[in-house]
C-alpha cells in the first residue's frame, strides 16, 4: 500500500495546493475518517514549522506537539475539525476550524482554551449496563451518566479527565457555524429548523450579521462565544 496521496484527489477540506506537486502525505488510520489531514501536512504546509517528514518526526519524538492534550508519535495521525494542537515550547495553541470554502484552518487560542475540545454529537446509543454512549463527529465515543443529550448537540470535553464540561443544545437561537458547503466558516444563530419528509435532508436557516444563510442540517455545528472574535456582531446580541 502506498504511503502517498495524489494532491488532485485529496478531500476539499485538506489545506494543500493541488497543482504544485503530484503527491502529498497519506493519512493513517484514526479519527475523522477520510477528511482527516495528516499531521505532517499541518506542520509543513499550514504552519511551515518543518520542511519534510523527517523533521516532523523529530519534532514528535521530542514531544513537541500535543493533539487534544496527548503527545503523538505518528506523523500521519489524522487531524480534523475542532482538534486542539499545542506546541508547549513555543507557547502556541490552535483549534482546527473551517476556513472559507470548507478547508481546514487553524485559529489561535490561549492555553486555557486548549485544555478542552468541542465535539458534535452525531447520535447516541444505549450500551450494555444501561449507560449512554455519545457518538461524536470525529468517530470517537463517550460514555455519560445522564441521558440529557441529543443528536446535533455539542459538548466540550476536558482533555485530561474526559469529563463533559459544557453542553450546547441544537435548537432555534443556538449559535452555530457551518463546517461544509458554500457557507463553511460562517457563523450565526439558528432562526428556523425545517424537518423534511422522507429521506430528504433537514434544512437550517441561520441569521447572521451579513444577512444569514440556509444550509443542510448536517453542515452546522453548535458552538459557544469563544469561537467568535471579540468585535464580531451577532444577531440578538443587542437585545
Amino acid at each position: 500500500m502506498t504511503n502517498h496521496q495524489k494532491r488532485l484527489s485529496v478531500p476539499k477540506s485538506w489545506p494543500v495546493e493541488r497543482k504544485t506537486e503530484t503527491f502529498t502525505a497519506k493519512a493513517g488510520a484514526g479519527p475523522h475518517g477520510e477528511s482527516g489531514v495528516p499531521l505532517v501536512v499541518v506542520l509543513r504546509d499550514v504552519l511551515g514549522y518543518v520542511d519534510d517528514t523527517s523533521e516532523a518526526q523529530y519534532v514528535l519524538n521530542n514531544d513537541g506537539v500535543l493533539v487534544n492534550g496527548d503527545s503523538v508519535g505518528d506523523v500521519k495521525r489524522p487531524i480534523g475539525m475542532f482538534d486542539i494542537l499545542a506546541f508547549p515550547e513555543r507557547d502556541e495553541y490552535y483549534r482546527v476550524f473551517p476556513d472559507e470554502g470548507g478547508r481546514l484552518g487553524l485559529t489561535s487560542i490561549d492555553a486555557d482554551s486548549a485544555d478542552s475540545k468541542l465535539s458534535k454529537i452525531e447520535d447516541k446509543t444505549t450500551v450494555t449496563g444501561g449507560d449512554v454512549q455519545l457518538n461524536l463527529h470525529d468517530g470517537s465515543n463517550l460514555l455519560v451518566d445522564e441521558d440529557v443529550y441529543s443528536g446535533g448537540d455539542s459538548i466540550v470535553v476536558d482533555n485530561e479527565t474526559n469529563d463533559v464540561v459544557a453542553h450546547f443544545e441544537y435548537e432555534e437561537g443556538a449559535l452555530v457555524t457551518a463546517v461544509a458547503g458554500q457557507h463553511a466558516g460562517d457563523i450565526g444563530r439558528i432562526e428556523d429548523i425545517s424537518v423534511q419528509p422522507g429521506s430528504a435532508d433537514n434544512t437550517v436557516t441561520v441569521e447572521g450579521a451579513d444577512g444569514g444563510f440556509e444550509t443542510v442540517e448536517e453542515y452546522v455545528v453548535v458552538i459557544d462565544e469563544n469561537f467568535v472574535e471579540d468585535d464580531a456582531e451577532l444577531p440578538g446580541d443587542d437585545e
